[in-house]
């Protein structure tokens, strides 16, 4: 059995990484299993690439299609046409791509149209927000995939709803707390920790960088005034994404303990989360970390398509509205916050699930 697995951006990285893990395990037990690595290359910058792959140990990519910058057209195109090259002269018994990014989408059409099968990794989740750019991506990619690993029973149960046979789905877990969990112990204190004198349970992290939230100035500027005003006068780390920093240029905050720095690698960022008081995000799968590590969490999003980080974890949405700050703040410094429960199966061994369940499918 030869597989090609697909990573392009940040998030896809951390599911990829256990995935091979596994692979390497079966391998070295006999299985007769291959894999090649592609990466996309949509995630160009060295700190949203390159050090995500030093610091979760994944192998050099056998190949990097380089196809980063431009428009989602752009960019979906770039990735179809290079992919489709690289298939041609690399064939293999089934493409598995992860999450819900444009190289998710653009390379499972590739390989269905070259008559490929296509097993999505997190297939299923759905936040029902036709105006996320991830949202279409997923809908594209559960539509024309074969197998469908599911991180939860309503990821599942979204797919059989859709039509998908049972006989295709598999519940497994969630790769991404592979990953989480494994590197645990290896949570490296970032700089700006000792910089600041920061102490644990005693500052909040932000990271915000979706276009509802920080494209409009004005937007921005209400949501930090409300963090900041009623964080307790609390240290604020806010790590800047790119495409927030152009937006923070044009507005002027008041003076806080805001600590602006620049993205950070993997191991750092989540030494950063795991001491924090809490954490505000519009991210989704920071969500799903705070859930694990027991931290309060709040999301800056009218939708989610992880709502078990909300019904079972520490996760609250909070909506794009700045007034929802001040009462989830409250609520937090009151000592009134959800502890919050690990979702089933999200133990750390989804990746060897999947693999196991690939060596039994007729390919």
């Amino acid at each position: 059995m030869k597989l090609i697995l697909i990573a392009g951006a940040r998030p896809n990285f951390m599911k990829i990484a256990p995935l091979i893990d596994a692979i390497q395990k079966q391998q070295a037990a006999g299985a007769a299993i291959q894999f090649e690595l592609v990466h996309t290359g949509q995630h160009y910058d060295e700190k949203m690439s390159q050090s995500f792959f030093d610091a979760l140990q994944i192998p050099k990519p056998h190949a990097n299609l380089g196809c980063g910058g431009g428009s989602q057209a752009e960019q979906t195109a770039s990735i179809m046409v290079r992919f489709e090259e690289y298939l041609l002269q690399h064939p293999a018994d089934l493409v598995i791509v992860v999450g819900d990014v444009t190289s998710t989408m653009a390379c499972a059409i590739v390989a269905q149209k070259l008559h490929t099968k296509v097993a999505h990794v997190e297939g299923g989740i759905r936040s029902y927000d036709w105006t996320m750019p991830e949202e279409i991506n997923r809908l594209v990619t559960d539509s024309i995939s074969n197998y469908f690993f599911t991180t939860t029973p309503e990821a599942s149960s979204n797919l059989l709803k859709q039509g998908i046979a049972t006989e295709q789905i598999y519940f497994v877990g969630n790769t991404m707390i592979d990953t989480l969990l494994k590197h645990q112990h290896r949570f490296q204190q970032p700089e700006v920790f000792n910089q600041h004198h920061l102490q644990a349970g005693a500052y909040l992290v932000l990271t915000i960088h979706r276009p509802s939230n920080v494209d409009d100035p004005q937007q921005l500027q209400q949501l930090l005034s409300e963090i900041i005003s009623h964080s307790r006068q609390l240290p604020l780390v806010f790590p800047v994404h790119p495409r927030t920093r152009k937006t923070l240029e044009q507005i002027q905050l008041p003076e806080s303990k805001l600590i602006l720095t620049e993205p950070m690698g993997y191991l750092e960022f989540n030494y950063l989360v795991q001491h924090a008081k809490a954490v505000i995000t519009d991210s989704g799968g920071i969500t799903e970390e705070t859930t694990v590590l027991r931290i309060p969490c709040m999301t800056l999003r009218n939708t989610t398509e992880r709502p078990e980080t909300c019904t079972l974890g520490t996760n609250e949405l909070l909506g794009t509205d700045p007034k929802q700050i001040a009462p989830a703040m409250n609520k937090l410094f009151s000592g009134q916050w959800k502890q919050g429960t690990i979702p089933e199966k999200w133990d750390g061994k989804a990746a060897e699930r999947i693999v196991e369940h690939l060596l039994t499918l007729n390919l």
